[in-house]
């Protein structure tokens, strides 16, 4: 199978083509056009003359436009899945979750297109306010670019095209190298669903290539990237007066006080910890245990962890296969093995075969190991204990990131000092970190990221605030 950029509302082809495997059995899936940075400046080129069709078009129509491909995601989830399943080696049962999530996310946005509204503002709460009449309105910033990753190619390009197109944007998606096919699906439901030509765009091939004409040319004026914290804080450097939505990366940390019911916790915090390989940016990676349960939470949770089965994505009872590429697994390797020859105590996993990496459990992990400090977007975890609950706070926040943390306790009072006390974007409490529904504000803080995700906050993000006033006297 061969893949053409999509540019214009059709398919163009590219002056080359890289091959695209499947990360699991490493099987030739497609070969997919690479952009150059004229396809990429033509792509720009076809979203800005789509941006007038695009601010004109009533809000009720966009939001049929995008009713409509919830409705043709519905009626195509398991083929959807499946594409998932081999272009990201997700497991099916997962794949099949993002796709319902990628149906919510889209139904959100068509909500949200039809409640776009400003405020009306007392002039007269000033002295010489009086006599005017002034109310605001929100209109859409014109060209929007999307950068996605890999680990939810629906769900979060769903998440930036959905309230780019529900605001009456148009787009230039960048989709992951790794899974293109997903972006180009959608792109094939939004022009049957009657989007307008060059209102969604998508060029595939190398990201710093594209990602330096979207930085450069002015006619994009949003940037909406999810991914590393370096390449987030290089766009945002190098992007001028864009505006830029950023959601990096995470070593999300649950904290499990005495008194909680583990058999009741542990098999939550098990799936936050390994869904999809814990290539999640909210995964779980960072277990802090009260001393007083720590040894029987730790036996509990690693003999929760071994009834995973992993093996091939496209099985219904797998639930750990291949991870994205083999040299992600290399580098967990390596992770795994400086923190074992560092004090920490293997307890389960740290081997590999064939690209799956074996869900893997530490203890007693120095803080300042990689598994720990750094984003290991791997099946690792690593359980430590605290003493005091203030102790407990003070190591979820000892971290460079502040994306979403957990708290499982029953005293009220900790809950409460750990909503105000703890660095993150979101609060978990009686809630694994790892917890996202589509309509929620999403985003983190420190290296995290800036601004937020949630259908009704992107709108915000993507539309301008405009003040019109009166005077009527």
């Amino acid at each position: 199978m061969k893949k053409d950029l999509w540019i214009g509302g059709e398919y163009r082809s590219a002056a080359s083509y890289n091959e695209l495997k499947n990360p699991y059995n490493l099987e030739l899936l497609a070969k997919i056009g690479s952009a150059s940075q004229e396809d990429v400046r033509l792509a720009i080129s076809a979203a800005h003359q789509a941006k007038t069709m695009m601010v004109e078009m009533p809000a009720f129509e966009r939001a049929e436009i995008l009713e409509k491909v919830a409705r043709f995601l519905r009626d195509d989830l398991d083929e959807c899945a499946r594409l998932i399943a081999m272009e990201a080696a997700k497991p099916l049962k997962a794949a099949r979750a993002e796709v319902n999530r990628t149906i919510m996310t889209y139904t959100f946005a068509a909500h949200e297109a039809r409640r776009i509204h400003g405020e009306t503002v007392p002039m007269d709460a000033a002295p010489g306010g009086q006599g005017s009449l002034a109310f605001t309105v929100r209109e859409p910033l014109g060209v929007i670019a999307a950068i996605t990753p890999f680990n939810f190619p629906m769900n979060l390009v769903a998440h930036k095209v959905g309230p780019a197109i529900a605001a009456g944007n148009s787009v230039v998606l960048k989709p992951a190298s790794q899974t293109p096919l997903s972006a180009y699906r959608i792109a094939e439901y939004f022009h049957t669903a009657g989007l307008p030509a060059g209102a969604l765009n998508i060029v595939t091939g190398s990201g710093s290539k594209i990602g330096e004409v979207l930085k450069k040319d002015d006619r994009i004026k949003m940037i909406t990237f999810t991914g590393s914290p370096e390449v987030g804080r290089y766009i945002r450097e190098h992007s001028g007066l864009k505006r830029v939505t950023l959601e990096l990366g995470s070593n999300s940390a649950v904290v499990v006080d005495e008194g909680v019911q583990l058999n009741k916790v542990i098999p939550r915090i098990v799936n936050g910890a390994f869904a999809y390989q814990g290539q999640v940016c909210i995964s779980i990676q960072r277990i802090f245990v009260h001393e007083s349960i720590i040894d029987e939470f730790t036996e509990q949770f690693v003999s929760e962890t071994r009834k995973l089965k992993a093996g091939n994505p496209l099985e219904e009872d797998t639930d750990i296969s291949a991870m994205i590429t083999r040299g992600d697994v290399e580098r967990t390797k390596q992770w795994v093995d400086e923190a074992i020859n560092n004090g920490a105590d293997l307890r389960l996993g740290g081997s590999a075969e064939e690209g799956i990496f074996q869900p893997t459990v530490l203890v007693n992990v120095p803080l300042n190991e990689k598994v720990s400090c750094e984003e290991v977007f791997a099946p690792v975890v690593h359980i430590n204990s605290f003493r005091d609950f203030s102790e407990a706070i003070d190591l979820v926040n000892d971290s460079k990131y502040g994306l979403q943390a957990g708290i499982f306790t029953n005293d009220i009072h900790k809950a409460l000092q750990a909503a105000k006390k703890l660095e993150v974007g979101g609060v978990m409490i009686n809630e694994i970190p790892t917890f996202r529904v589509d309509q929620m504000p999403y985003g983190g803080v420190k290296m995290s990221g800036m601004g937020r995700e949630g259908i009704k906050y992107a709108v915000e993000e993507m539309t301008e605030l405009k003040l019109i006033s009166f005077k009527t006297e």
